[in-house]
């Protein structure tokens, strides 16, 4: 899954907000190096960001979405706001990739009569102020937890259990130790389900190497792999083709190749 990032304030400093032919020039990027679906997002998620306004995001969202439609991969759109999923619906999206797991009231009843596929995150806390003091008791529990009573939501909404992908949420509301720990556990967490697995520049691995956000495509790989090792279904990564790559390598050694 590449990422096209349609904010300002991206933490990985590749936002393109309000502008639209170089958001789809990195969208055909992505796909041209070997991407096979793409997730924009057009309100920041980064540790302390505030909340966009609605009128911004769908400003900054559909002329890329609607610019993208037909593109040969499958369209995902981050976002959290029930209207803005109904506006991407609408505009073509085929997955709505949500970090609060549908939990808004009114996110259930915008996407359980239609088909798209749908991503279900945990976070502790918002994005404002999830950094702050996460804590947890048995971390790998509760996320599971809290991942199971979103399905049931979905299940009591009426929404088929093949629509349906998973997601830890690596840096939501989550320490180093807490990060670590569920990478370690990531079989336990799907439930069947398939794991959507998005840690490619982030703070977790800045703070393993010592880099900065710019330096960190080797750690972003390596985890990449290691989260493929351990069942992911789905990588959400920047570095599409040096991913790839590695990914390759890694099949070929685990198959006898003449």
């Amino acid at each position: 899954m590449g990422i096209v990032n349609l904010t300002p304030d991206s933490f990985s400093g590749d936002g393109l907000a309000k502008d639209r032919g170089r958001a789809v020039a990195h969208a055909e990027a992505l796909i041209a190096a070997g991407a096979d679906l793409l997730d924009l997002g057009a309100e920041s998620s980064r540790p302390g960001a505030q909340p966009t306004p609605l009128d911004e995001e769908l400003e900054r969202l559909l002329p890329v979405l609607e610019a993208l439609k037909g593109c040969g991969v499958p369209l995902s759109v981050d976002t959290y706001k029930p209207v803005v999923m109904k506006a991407a619906l609408a505009a073509g999206a085929d997955l709505i990739n949500d970090i609060s797991g549908l939990s808004d009231p009114e996110a259930l009843p915008a996407v359980a009569a239609t088909s798209c596929g749908l991503c279900l995150m945990h976070m502790q806390g918002t994005p404002g102020t999830m950094q702050q003091q996460p804590a947890y008791a048995d971390v790998v529990a509760e996320v599971a937890g809290f991942l199971a009573e979103r399905v049931a939501a979905c299940r009591q909404a009426g929404i088929a259990d093949e629509r349906l992908l998973l997601d830890p949420g690596f840096g939501f509301g989550k320490t180093l130790a807490h990060n670590l720990e569920l990478f370690r556990h990531l079989p336990q967490l799907g439930g069947g389900f398939p794991l959507l697995v998005g840690v490619s520049r982030k703070s977790m691995l800045g703070a393993i190497t010592g880099k900065p956000v710019e330096e960190r495509l080797a750690a972003s790989v390596a985890a990449a792999v290691l989260a493929a090792q351990r069942g992911a279904a789905i990588l959400r990564v920047h570095d599409v083709a040096a991913t790839r790559d590695a990914l390759a390598v890694w099949a070929a050694m685990e198959c006898d190749v003449d």
